[in-house]
């Protein structure tokens, strides 16, 4: 058998599927979500829930209200003080009946939420790039 044929699926294999590409945005698309450098000034735990705290943030020219699932892995306490990236723009959302103006960015590990933030000093209202 040749090297070739040694590399070349038989009849009863099948070659293995390419893996899937994720799809992809434009810039012009990107450019349209607004994030920025928010500080959260109060945070506490929502009441009936195990996952939400509801935090007042100054994003620079306006104090919001946002509402996130990051109670199992935080203390509404030692957040606030903490400088987060925040989406902006995006419409406001009820949760647990409790209007959230605004998404805070996290990434998961071992199935927990971990904040993005700074590691220098920002000024609140920030824009990402």
């Amino acid at each position: 058998m040749t090297e070739e044929e040694k590399t070349q699926p038989t009849a009863d294999e099948k070659p293995a599927a390419p893996p899937a590409e994720e799809p992809r945005i434009g810039i012009d698309e990107f450019a349209k979500v607004k994030m920025c450098v928010a500080q959260i000034l109060e945070a506490e735990k929502v009441e009936g829930s195990r996952k939400l705290i509801k935090m007042k943030v100054d994003i620079g020219s306006e104090t919001r209200q946002i509402i996130a699932g990051i109670a199992e892995a935080y203390e509404a306490a030692a957040l606030v003080g903490k400088k987060i990236v925040m989406v902006a723009n995006l419409k406001p959302a009820k949760l647990m009946g409790l209007e959230s103006n605004g998404m805070l960015l996290a990434a998961i590990k071992d199935g927990k939420p971990v904040l993005a933030t700074f590691n220098e000093d920002v000024p609140n209202g920030a824009l990402l790039r």
